[in-house]
């Protein structure tokens, strides 16, 4: 934008000049004419784009969305790069196209046919960053795909904005979770196992369940496995042994990426991390006050959860930022209790805006250093693994 604002005060300044008769007269004000002529024209285009992205930043698929997303990439790249930057709209920006999240080409959308009578649907959220989709989600399939090289591994994202996304920046056409069950029926598929990649029983796990039920009596078998954490529980202080599993292995992860040779280590060296979720409104919530006290059962005394959402009241940033303070220490790692290292990792973690975890905590003065690992529970073998036994407990049922 402030090429933009540059631009309509230069143009601004040339028509003060003309008025008061310093120049030559009707050759400045035709100058001024042409300048405010090309702003105007360049932000036309911008806004044309914008209204373009915004059209398919939506969550409904429709027959005309593949023509969307083409036309948005053509559009935005016939923009000259003075006028990307004026792009904006109610979700659009200059990012939607042309932030660099990586190479999509090295991703597989799993959206092939030929799936035979047994497949494991893989069902996630998604994510338009790259780079995290092939190491976080890309990563558990092929993990369930080596157990399982009998059945045929399938992908499905709940997200249709993400969905087009990736399809208009990249060409990378991913199904959702109805073209996903379409596929699977049309291709004579008999056992079907869906393997979420969610976090916890929440929303959109109870959404992922509703499509299964209108598909149910297309199958022989329907079953689905257990999400990341498992079973809920009825309060804060209910723990389980994938709870367990998680808190070791992203610990154990965290520790190692900030190159202490052990959490206890890291504790006499004055160092906390402080594990971010998303958080959510959802009585499933209670998943992320059972991660803290998974940790506190386990010893692990400078691990602190928090959520982007502030939801638990205590996984605030406010509320986690005085808790490691109080607990008097010196240094901070911040890293995602999310399956996936994308949008919130990136931006409301670890972002150069000053309502990012990582500004907040260095703004407060408080720290002498607040540092990030921007690496999704997805990427970890050891947390693949635990939706390798998810799948396995339900197709051995």
């Amino acid at each position: 934008m402030k090429k933009r604002v540059a631009v309509l005060f230069l143009a601004a300044v040339l028509g003060a000049v003309g008025m008061t008769g310093c120049g030559t007269g009707a050759g400045s004000k035709g100058k001024a004419d042409t300048a405010t002529t090309e702003t105007d024209d360049d932000q036309a285009a911008a806004d044309a784009v914008a209204a373009m992205i915004d059209a398919i930043y939506v969550q409904e698929r429709t027959k005309e969305t593949d023509k969307q997303c083409a036309d948005a990439k053509a559009a935005w790249d016939a923009l000259t790069d003075a006028q990307k930057e004026l792009v904006e709209g109610e979700n659009a920006d200059p990012d939607y196209f042309g932030r660099d999240t990586g190479d999509a080409s090295k991703d597989d959308p799993r959206s092939q046919d030929d799936i035979g009578e047994n497949e494991i649907l893989v069902v996630s959220f998604g994510t338009s960053f790259n780079d995290s989709r092939v190491a976080d989600i890309k990563g558990i399939e092929d993990a369930l795909q080596a157990a399982y090289p009998d059945w045929s591994v399938r992908r499905a994202f709940t997200a249709q904005i993400i969905i087009n996304h990736v399809q208009a920046r990249d060409g990378e056409a991913i199904d959702n979770m109805d073209q996903a069950l379409e596929r699977a029926v049309a291709n004579g598929v008999k056992n079907l196992v869906i393997q979420p990649t969610h976090l916890m029983h929440g929303a959109e796990y109870d959404e992922l369940m509703e499509a299964v039920e209108t598909y149910q009596d297309q199958f022989e078998t329907v079953k689905v496995a257990e999400p990341l954490l498992g079973e809920v529980g009825s309060d804060a202080t209910v723990i389980n042994d994938d709870k367990a599993a998680v808190a070791e292995a992203l610990t154990t992860e965290a520790v190692k990426d900030a190159d202490y040779d052990s959490l206890e280590a890291a504790k006499e060296g004055g160092a906390a991390f402080v594990f971010l979720g998303h958080g959510t409104s959802h009585t499933a919530k209670v998943s992320y006050s059972q991660m803290q006290t998974q940790m506190n059962e386990m010893g692990y005394d400078n691990v602190f959860i928090g959520t982007v959402e502030g939801e638990p009241e205590e996984t605030s940033c406010e509320a986690v930022l005085d808790a490691v303070a109080a607990a008097g220490y010196t240094k901070v790692i911040l890293r995602p209790l999310m399956v996936v290292a994308g949008d919130h990792a990136n931006n409301d973690m670890a972002g150069p805006d000053e309502d990012s975890w990582l500004s907040i905590f260095q703004a407060s003065g408080k720290f002498d250093s607040v540092d990030a690992q921007i690496t999704g529970l997805g990427s970890i073998d050891a947390i693949q693994q635990i939706y390798v036994s998810h799948t396995k407990a339900v197709i051995k049922e």
